[in-house]
């Protein structure tokens, strides 16, 4: 087990809040963790594991850029408090290569060009393998639905929609 660097906080702080001890399993690899209890799951896999994949957009649950997957379900990590994951395994961006060989999505995405700045692209792939193992990618019309939580501000929906049939298409395995 990995023990993860976690920051102190100043002492009259720690006297309010309570600290709370985790472990997450986070890409195959479990942490044992201590932070405050307030900490959400994207801060703990940012700030406290360097996993910089799944980014902090609207800090809402509105835009999807911190899209990962808890025990294969997507959820948006700025939301979920770290601590409820303790033994749950979660999988970033990061997460889904496989011996250094990028995910078939990950591949789809580079070919359609389904990615402009680039800062929605970890949420919309996490969204997008998520959607695929679900069943969920049938038509046009599903994609758009199902990767509705997850907002591209340069606007490269065709592209993304496009990878996502490729992929479906080609009948790759997008699961984790």
């Amino acid at each position: 087990m990995k023990h993860a660097d976690t920051p102190t906080r100043p002492s009259e702080a720690t006297s309010q809040i309570p600290d709370v001890e985790v472990t997450l399993s986070v890409n195959g690899d479990a942490y044992r963790m201590r932070f405050d209890s307030r900490v959400t799951l994207l801060d703990a896999l940012r700030d406290h594991l360097g996993l910089t994949g799944a980014k902090k957009g609207c800090d809402q649950g509105a835009c999807g850029a911190c899209t990962v997957l808890v025990d294969g379900k997507r959820i948006v990590s700025c939301l979920a408090l770290a601590a409820q994951y303790d033994g749950h395994e979660i999988t970033t961006v990061e997460g889904l290569t496989d011996n250094g060989e990028p995910h078939p999505l990950q591949k789809a995405f580079a070919r359609h060009d389904a990615f402009q700045c680039g800062y929605c692209t970890p949420g919309q792939i996490m969204s997008a393998v998520s959607l695929e193992a679900e069943g969920r990618a049938g038509t046009d019309a599903d994609i758009c639905e199902f990767m509705s939580g997850n907002i591209c501000r340069c606007g490269a929906y065709p592209n993304i929609r496009a990878a996502i049939r490729d992929v479906v298409s080609e009948g790759n395995d997008a699961s984790v």
